[in-house]
């Protein structure tokens, strides 16, 4: 089957935009996850620290950047790994996830909680970074452009011959 839509711009890299030059989509959506996870934070933090003070945006702060290294950690392994061996990428991912899931939970149970941590604001903070953080791999997601289908191939004796 064929199509007469116009192929449109070129897939691949592009020189528009804020992250024009960065060319791994894995990256990209590094630094635009970072962004907004990191202004969702921000916005928290102030909020935390005209109820709590110091401690709720300290503690606010705090849960926000483990979720953000939790999920830094696996675009990270996709740009490193996905380029060299894009089939073993997602096994990975599979791997990497429960080893960042138990090493963190060893990690937090292990040092208990700090006595300047207000829980309720490490929540708030792990929770604002989560939902900002996946919205915008969301976002970055669906503006990327990933070829899943071959291109058609055209049957012998040009697009009007029939098989």
């Amino acid at each position: 089957m064929t199509s007469n839509a116009r192929s449109g711009h070129a897939s691949g890299r592009r020189g528009d935009g804020i992250f024009g030059g960065i060319s791994s989509l894995w990256l990209r959506l590094l630094v635009l996850s970072s962004l907004a996870s990191g202004i969702a934070a921000a916005v928290t933090l102030v909020v935390a620290a005209m109820i709590d003070g110091g401690q709720g945006a300290l503690s606010t702060a705090a849960g926000a950047l483990l979720v953000m290294l939790f999920f830094a950690i696996s675009l990270l392994i996709g740009h490193f790994v996905g380029r060299a061996n894009p089939s073993g990428a997602i096994g990975l991912f599979v791997a990497t996830y429960f080893v960042k899931v138990v090493g963190f939970a060893v990690v937090l149970f292990a040092l208990g909680r700090p006595d300047w941590i207000i829980g309720r604001w490490f929540l708030i903070g792990a929770v604002v970074g989560v939902v900002a953080w996946q919205a915008a791999e969301l976002y970055g997601f669906s503006k990327a452009r990933l070829q899943i289908f071959n291109d058609p191939t055209e049957p012998k004796g040009g697009p009007d011959a029939t098989a």
